[in-house]
């Protein structure tokens, strides 16, 4: 096969300098404008393809099929990514900087000097030594995440349309919005994607298959108070934020936090606060891949409620789970051809696929629970969320080539 580096590249450099940062969950779906503006050039894209059932939903789903060119029936298979980036950094007026032949040494980024990548600091910086990697300028992120996926698939459909020699059966495209937000998948119709399996393109460097994520809980927790002017505030005022501040004074921060656990272990993660002396909330993150620590997780919460209304009499804490997704690799049993084709085409292309976790969740994790097996792919991104994100290109160059030889290993398999 015969793989447009050049037109990968720039069609990658096109999708991240259109914001698509995502914004508040509720207001409206998708939750900021650059996602619609986004997908609808991808539409006219897959349209100009010849891609004649491209559509962009009304929340902004742009769904098309490349048509099977063999001669009998073989599943359909998915490939998605999601067009949104992280709300966490700015994505607003992005200016990538692109390194041919990186030379292995430390990058300075223009945009902001104290931005350094640093070798030492990112070990996969020297994997990609002789390639091109695409940088920001130090001052927003880069979008790899999932932009890196987005023009994966995009290239994959060029390709196939370009050169009919290379077998597929049915290949439905899916960009989903909100992922990092967790709602990537709320307004898909699996029915209408009426795929066999699916395959997320938002996983990192090469040559991974992400067969399991954390399964996670979202934790509200509401502290009421009682305010009252402070000239007059003994024994009447209770402040909730004071009481708000014990409660995540009970949670454990030698163990169970981010910053104190890797592998496979979990952890809560308070990650905001806000309100007043009437009223606080927290907002807190239950991450594990045993789905069934996550009740203990939130044992130990209202237990750090009940402590602080002891604390604080008077005061009253509400706690309320609400779920988010679910481990992956609890439905991936459920079809094994998912993961085991993957790895077929990886030794095609004579790579060895390494079976990889992710702490975090994908649209696949979501997916995978509705009942279609997802498991997450590379497409050479690297460091997200974060203005010292970068991508190298001649991995999502493998990434295309592999979603290639994965079609072709699906076309053999009987409908």
């Amino acid at each position: 096969m015969r793989i447009n580096h050049e037109r990968l590249l720039h069609r990658f450099l096109r999708y991240v300098r259109i914001d698509t940062r995502a914004g508040e969950v509720g207001a409206t779906y998708p939750s900021s404008p650059g996602q619609l503006e986004l997908g609808r050039l991808l539409l006219a894209e897959l349209q100009a393809l010849g891609l004649s059932d491209a559509r962009q939903s009304e929340y902004g789903i742009v769904l098309a099929t490349v048509p099977s060119n063999i001669p009998h029936s073989a599943p359909t298979i998915a490939f998605n990514s999601h067009l949104d980036t992280s709300p966490e950094t700015s994505g607003a007026n992005v200016q990538p900087q692109v390194v041919r032949n990186y030379d292995g040494r430390d990058l300075v980024l223009p945009g902001d000097p104290r931005r350094v990548l640093r070798v030492d600091e990112q070990p996969e910086l020297k994997t990609a030594v002789g390639k091109t990697i695409i940088t920001t300028d130090g001052t927003t992120l880069l979008g790899a995440d999932d932009k890196a996926g987005v023009a994966v698939i995009m290239e994959l459909a060029a390709t196939l349309m370009e050169q009919p020699e290379l077998p597929h059966g049915d290949l439905r495209i899916c960009f989903t919005c909100d992922e990092e937000v967790g709602h990537g998948v709320d307004y898909v119709d699996l029915g209408e994607l009426n795929a066999t399996a699916c395959y997320t393109l938002d996983g990192s460097g090469a040559n991974e298959i992400d067969v399991e994520t954390f399964s996670a809980d979202l934790a509200t927790v509401t502290v009421h108070g009682v305010n009252i002017h402070p000239s007059i505030g003994k024994d009447r005022m209770i402040n909730a934020l004071r009481a708000a501040a014990y409660f995540c004074g009970r949670l454990p921060s030698d163990a169970l936090a981010p910053e104190k656990t890797a592998a496979r272990e979990g952890f809560l993660h308070p990650y905001q606060l806000e309100g007043g002396v009437a009223e606080a909330s927290l907002k807190i993150l239950l991450r594990d891949f045993d789905t069934p620590q996550l009740g203990e997780y939130a044992e130990l919460l209202r237990r750090a409620g009940s402590a602080t209304m002891t604390a604080f009499p008077g005061a009253t804490v509400d706690v309320q789970i609400t779920p988010q997704y679910r481990n992956m690799a609890d439905g991936l049993i459920a079809d094994p051809r998912a993961v085991r084709y993957a790895v077929l085409a990886h030794e095609r292309l004579g790579r060895i696929a390494e079976h990889t976790i992710v702490r975090g969740g994908t649209d696949g994790s979501r997916f995978t629970e509705l009942g279609l097996p997802t498991p997450n792919l590379s497409t050479g991104q690297h460091n997200p969320h974060s203005p010292l994100e970068w991508a190298c290109l001649d991995e999502m160059v493998q990434a295309v080539e592999l979603l290639a030889m994965l079609a072709q290993v699906w076309a053999e398999e009987p409908n």
